[in-house]
């Protein structure tokens, strides 16, 4: 028999016999690195509106189109000089066209209208100074002793937001992981484990909502935040 190939064939058997040896030990290694947990990381904060959009509608009746119109310009006038001497810069106010319906020409209804003339305008500010619109928002007092109602309406509402996400981003994230790593610690105790690193790691989404009905100045933004870490004995 060749020499070279009882050489060769002591060799692989060696090396088998190693690697059977060295295979259960490789295999429990292997689940281990199998062994994880996942945890979702919450942060939540308040934070101030720094964007509102107000829009200030009022209607006028009448049968005279003229002295409709002219109402109007002077109810217009009337409130833009309260917002501006309220503090508001004449280009954060935008009036729109009116618009105005003759009763007296739909064909549906009755024809015993008080006035033949409904005109509908509004005049819209839109600025980041939020506390001056809520200071003239408690100061309406003015326009009704003015003889200026405002409409109340759902379309009519001030929309309050929130801009300056990016700037709350890194700290929530961090404070969403933070909070997450606290819960994945009390499971690899609970577990008689060790915590080890992190496999793998998602950032929610951002969501900004009203603290509640009453103050939609003031938002509630929140992050969960999905991480993986393996777990070690």
């Amino acid at each position: 028999m060749d020499k070279g190939k009882v050489l060769a064939g002591l060799a692989i058997m060696v090396g088998l016999m190693f690697l059977g040896a060295m295979l259960p030990q490789t295999v429990k290694q292997f689940r281990s690195y199998e062994r994880t947990v996942n945890v979702k990381g919450l942060c939540e904060k308040e934070v101030p509106a720094d964007k509102v959009i107000w829009p200030l509608v009022f209607k006028v009746v009448g049968d005279n189109l003229g002295a409709v119109n002219s109402e109007i310009e002077n109810k217009t006038a009337t409130i833009r000089k309260f917002l501006t001497d309220g503090g508001i810069n004449a280009s954060e106010i935008t009036v729109s066209i009116p618009t105005i319906s003759d009763k007296f020409t739909q064909e549906y209804g009755s024809n015993d209208r008080l006035y033949r003339y409904v005109a509908k305008e509004t005049v819209t500010v839109c600025t980041k100074d939020v506390d001056k619109v809520l200071s003239l928002m408690a100061a309406q007092n003015k326009l009704l002793r003015s003889g200026i109602t405002l409409e109340s309406e759902w379309d009519s509402q001030p929309e309050f937001s929130f801009e300056g996400l990016n700037d709350v981003k890194p700290e929530m994230i961090e404070e969403a992981t933070k909070n997450a790593r606290e819960v994945a610690l009390k499971f690899a105790k609970d577990s008689e484990s060790r915590l080890g690193k992190i496999k793998q790691a998602t950032q929610g989404t951002f969501s900004i909502s009203d603290r509640d009905s009453n103050t939609p100045q003031i938002k509630n933004v929140r992050v969960v935040t999905n991480v993986t870490y393996y777990l070690t004995k």
